[in-house]
């Protein structure tokens, strides 16, 4: 029979054992160690606990050349270490996480092990990602006291900490655990029980669309990787993640996903199973998705897949002067890009005020860069002298790449493109910065569409490195080349993706938006936790409803109906509660309120 928790149940947890000693469970040992807790890390190697111990001794002894450690304080956490081979070890720990591998064979046969060994006040933690809590915890005999304790890797590194009820976790067990995650230096996340949680929740299912659109050859994987680096800051792309957790670890906590929500955006890419089984399963075996230095090793290493340098199919052509069409922030941060890198630029609007205030808008981002030692005053004179304001698509009858930034309309671009066609001279290169449209409706507008290609610039433009260069089944070799170049000389970052809804970033990260808003609207999680999980768990800059709230309810609800519309996958339609804000006015920061609210400027 289960034993009730009582307030005596409630002592500080001074000694845990972890059982399981792999790069995770050896984190998690030193994490606590360094809190001042008496550890007990149980293996059932040998080989593993010693690997483990030599770990911990080499990590210390880094953290004293640092100086984060004293010698003393050195020596005194690793007296507060012991490892062992049998479990009857855990026999005096006030906790018990188990880090074994992702199987219910294996974790609940260390539960029941433990039921017969620990006192009747232990708390009992697994640190799976993929599993149920629920099913391990119903296979003990304390069942109230069994919940999940999920750390990130590498655990002494990462803040985040999900802690993990089931329906029958006691509140008591849950609050003592999320105690000694704050004086861990942690931040703990409450959070219900469903496969992978929020952090993995969010990020497995990103991941496993970047898989799958490269298994489609849509983009390559440097290019699918610089792109979510590059567009969104993350610290690392989608496939090189894919290849440091683990291929054959991602399928398993996918497969979990899948088997609970039937989303087909959690059904494992094919890919994933076929690198699998064939072993190749990522740095740890020296080869998944990119090859590696040896087994182990976090250095690539050219292969048969590796781009070659300065590889282009054409020579492109000249272009020394620039049109872009819009009078916005983008049209106004793509028109300083061009004329800091030497181009002559005209800029066009509708009428001369926006013009010229879009001019001003670029003056003013110039001065800035003076102000911050960025850029001298002579060169900023030079620069805002190189572009020209004009209120007249006239005044781009001489330009090499005219560009476009006006209305995300299809009916107003295609307009806009009947006219650049008419005014533009024979081979100028017109191109589009639409994020959501087909590139080649706006090909059909002209009677050059082999001349017309996609250059998605990210805001603000001046920052942002990344431009996504769309080619249609019409742009020509050359056009595609010159864009390539051009992107070259102003320092940014192209990358290749056919035209369809999204191209790279957007049908990468509007889904994992879609997905942190269904969280929410299922009560899942609040959001603050899952803005916290996304920025402490999986090193983004922004949680997903900061993102939200900065691109604007309205601008993310159109994103994702171009997605639902194009792939037709049930998966993509558009949260309810999205639609809702948006209907209610709610768009974000530009109106004061979104899923947060502002204070009004």
């Amino acid at each position: 029979m289960a034993t009730p928790l009582s307030d005596t149940s409630l002592s500080p947890l001074k000694t845990i054992a972890v059982v399981g000693l792999g790069t995770m469970g050896t984190g998690i040992t030193e994490v606590l160690a360094r809190a001042g807790r008496e550890v007990i890390g149980i293996d059932i190697s040998e080989a593993a606990a010693a690997r483990s111990v030599a770990a911990l001794e080499l990590s210390t002894a880094h953290a004293v050349e640092r100086g984060r450690l004293t010698a003393q304080e050195r020596a005194d956490l690793l007296a507060r270490v012991r490892t062992s081979t049998a479990l009857t070890a855990a026999a005096d720990a006030d906790l018990v996480i188990e880090v074994a591998p992702e199987s219910y064979e294996i974790k609940q046969q260390i539960f029941r092990e433990l039921d017969g060994i620990v006192r009747p006040g232990t708390i009992l933690a697994t640190g799976t990602n993929a599993l149920s809590v629920t099913r391990l915890a119903a296979d003990s005999a304390r069942p109230e006291r069994v919940l999940g304790l999920h750390f990130f890797n590498p655990a002494p590194a990462m803040k985040l900490v999900e802690v993990v009820s089931s329906v029958l976790t006691a509140p008591q067990a849950v609050a003592a655990v999320t105690d000694l995650a704050v004086e861990l230096g942690k931040e703990p996340v409450a959070v219900g029980d469903r496969p992978g949680f929020v952090a993995d929740g969010l990020l497995f299912g990103y991941l496993n669309q970047a898989a799958a659109m490269y298994e489609a050859k849509y983009a390559s994987r440097e290019d699918i990787d610089a792109a979510m680096r590059l567009g969104c800051g993350l610290p690392m792309g989608p496939l090189a993640l894919l290849d440091l957790i683990g291929v054959d670890t991602a399928r398993t906590v996918l497969d979990a996903m899948y088997a609970e929500s039937r989303d087909r955006l959690h059904a494992p890419a094919p890919i994933l199973k076929q690198l699998s089984e064939a072993g190749l399963t990522g740095r740890k075996a020296g080869r998944g998705f990119y090859t590696y230095e040896a087994p182990g090793s976090g250095t690539v290493v050219r292969d048969a897949l590796t781009p070659l340098d300065g590889d282009t199919l054409a020579a492109g052509r000249p272009v020394r002067s620039v049109g872009v069409a819009g009078s916005g922030t983008m049209a106004s941060g793509m028109a300083e890009v061009f004329a800091k890198a030497g181009f002559e630029v005209v800029l066009a609007a509708r009428s001369a005020e926006k013009a010229q205030a879009a001019k001003a808008r670029i003056g003013k981002s110039l001065s800035r860069s003076v102000d911050k030692g960025r850029l001298t005053a002579e060169a900023a004179a030079q620069t805002l002298d190189r572009i020209t304001a004009t209120c007249s698509y006239d005044d781009f009858a001489d330009v090499d790449l005219a560009l476009e930034a006006v209305a995300e309309d299809l009916a107003v671009k295609q307009q806009l493109f009947a006219t650049l066609d008419k005014v533009c001279k024979p081979g100028a290169v017109l191109a589009t910065t639409t994020s959501s449209l087909p590139v080649v409706a706006c090909a059909r507008a002209t009677s050059r569409p082999q001349d017309v290609i996609g250059m998605h610039f990210f805001n603000p433009a001046p920052a942002m490195k990344l431009v996504e260069v769309v080619r249609t089944v019409l742009t020509a070799d050359d056009v595609h080349a010159t864009v390539r170049e051009v992107c070259a000389k102003i320092g940014k970052h192209p990358v290749d993706c056919g035209d369809r809804a999204g191209f790279i970033v957007n049908a990468l990260l509007f889904p994992y938006l879609n997905n942190a808003i269904k969280m929410v609207q299922e009560h899942y999680a609040s959001l603050d936790d899952i803005d916290a999980a996304m920025r402490l768990g999986g090193g983004y800059p922004m949680g997903p409803f900061e993102l939200l709230d900065v691109v604007g309810l309205d601008v993310s609800l159109a994103i994702e109906k171009v997605l639902h519309r194009e792939f037709r996958d049930p998966g993509l339609a558009p949260a309810p509660l999205l639609e809702h804000l948006v209907a209610a006015g709610c768009l974000g920061r530009k109106t004061g309120r979104g899923f947060r609210e502002y204070a009004r400027r």
